[in-house]
């Protein structure tokens, strides 16, 4: 499973019970293709508010992560591996063109193209996290 289909299937499994949550392997949206262009959303996020899932797992973790800023955190709250050579498994997948080298660069590109892929796919976000 990608890297992106681990994080759409953690926050549909973390929206409804585990037993009616089936696998779903999400398709990110390529950086150069445009929302209208999009195929319809799979059923794994239609209707989840990915904000609100998003603050419960903050607000139970415990921990200060910052979740609608930082890529990092948002893994960690998902227990999805965050390390580097992982974003960079994921910048991939999103299709990043920059320098994965430059991490804070690619940091901030991977958070707004994951928001991004994830109302493609039908994910409730803030209007906010889609500028």
């Amino acid at each position: 499973m990608s890297i992106f289909g681990d994080i759409v299937n953690k926050i549909f499994h973390k929206a409804k019970p585990a037993e009616q949550a089936p696998a779903v392997e999400a398709q990110p949206v390529p950086a150069d293709v445009a929302q209208a262009d999009v195929a319809p959303a799979p059923a794994a996020l239609s209707d989840i508010d990915v904000a609100a899932v998003m603050d419960g797992l903050a607000r139970e973790s415990g921990q200060t992560l910052n979740w609608r800023v930082s890529i990092v955190d948002l893994m960690k709250l998902l227990q999805v591996d965050s390390s580097l050579d992982h974003r960079k498994q994921l910048a991939a997948e999103l299709k990043y063109s920059g320098d994965t080298n430059d991490s804070a660069t690619m940091n901030i590109w991977l958070h707004k193209q994951l928001m991004q892929a994830l109302a493609a796919n039908g994910g409730k976000l803030p209007s906010d996290m889609l500028a």
